[in-house]
């Protein structure tokens, strides 16, 4: 495992599971949202974005969590793992709102530069609600349809997705408690 796409839709822990296992296999993570998001909350020029995943997944190694499903091609193309976070909505909607909260003013790592956490407005919380109507059944489909050489994995809630980074050792600072 050594180019692995995390899906999920918004709240599913993406960028937490993508991370923890990055950290558990030695490999950089690269955020999708951090390629998109310019500074001020600013989408990237089309070309440039899918320029900087081009760039991303000409590494040997990485775990790249995100969904924008237009890039899904290029990604598969070098991806070796695929892992679907399939968390259900209430809680992927908690962990937005608790993460808003928590996270609200500063810029989150797996952002853009100076992209300060906002409150989710009406039209992100739709986007979350209606992640299973149209996000989902894409993403199942992706793993149904995946080239036999890929691994793919659904992690259905956040017990599995636990049990699946169970699987690896973790990282020394987190063994030894810092």
């Amino acid at each position: 495992m050594r180019r692995v796409m995390v899906l999920g839709g918004a709240g599913a822990g993406k960028s937490t599971f993508a991370r923890a296992l990055g950290g558990r296999l030695s490999v950089p993570v690269v955020h999708l949202d951090s390629l998109y998001w310019e500074s001020g909350w600013v989408p990237a020029e089309e070309a440039v974005f899918l320029a900087r995943i081009e760039e991303a997944v000409r590494g040997d190694a990485w775990v790249m969590d995100g969904n924008y499903s237009r890039t899904w091609p290029m990604r598969l193309a070098r991806a070796d793992t695929v892992i679907l976070l399939d968390v259900s909505t209430p809680r992927r909607l908690a962990r937005v709102v608790r993460r808003s909260l928590a996270n609200y003013g500063r810029t989150r790592a797996d952002l853009g530069n100076d992209c300060p956490e906002q409150l989710p407005d009406g039209a992100f919380l739709r986007w979350i609600l209606g992640y299973n109507r149209r996000g989902r059944g894409k993403a199942l489909a992706l793993l149904a349809d995946a080239s036999p050489e890929i691994a793919c994995h659904h992690l259905r809630g956040a017990g599995a997705a636990r049990r699946f980074l169970d699987q690896f050792s973790a990282p020394c600072a987190a063994a030894a408690g810092g």
